[in-house]
């Protein structure tokens, strides 16, 4: 479903995966995230959260470093200091492959581990949600290869087209 985060230079040249990286400092972010700007107000506003749990996590202060220093999005963002509990709502991505996808989620914390987290997405049944995830989820399994950013050459796969149309 993050193939796109996966995918991203970043994550060769910086590290971990990090979604809030990837949002801030990867163009295909914009294309990744339906709602760009509120999916980024709501990545600052849950760092923010993070960072008063845990002030002096170095990898924590380390990102939102690097992110205020090589985005102005971010940094303008930062600065509004936001805090937003990340617990449930409906994330609206757009899967290179499946398209447009609206998940209801719910995130629950895990005791043993602070700081860790579970997402659980739940499409409705019978949605085109649950039909996409589920075609992923086959991909997955079976170790199918899925074409990756660069062996995809546009709008010409099926779901590509972000007017609901195709």
């Amino acid at each position: 479903m993050y193939a796109p985060v996966f995918d991203s230079p970043l994550f060769a040249q910086c590290g971990p995966v990090n979604s809030a990286r990837f949002m801030f400092l990867d163009p295909a972010s914009r294309d990744f995230w339906v709602d760009w700007d509120k999916g980024a107000d709501e990545a600052v506003a849950f760092l923010r959260t993070e960072t008063g749990r845990a002030p002096h996590d170095k990898t924590l202060t380390d990102l939102v470093g690097e992110l205020t220093t090589r985005s102005g999005d971010f940094a303008r963002r930062w600065a509004r200091h936001d805090v937003r509990f990340h617990r449930s709502g409906v994330k609206h991505l757009h899967h290179p492959l499946v398209g447009d996808l609206a998940l209801p989620y719910e995130a629950m914390g895990l005791p043993s581990d602070p700081g860790l987290r579970l997402n659980f997405y739940t499409p409705e049944p019978d949605s085109r949600e649950r039909e996409a995830l589920g075609l992923l989820a086959g991909w997955a399994s079976t170790g199918a290869v899925v074409p990756s950013r660069s062996d995809r050459s546009g709008n010409d796969r099926p779901g590509n087209d972000r007017s609901g149309t195709g």
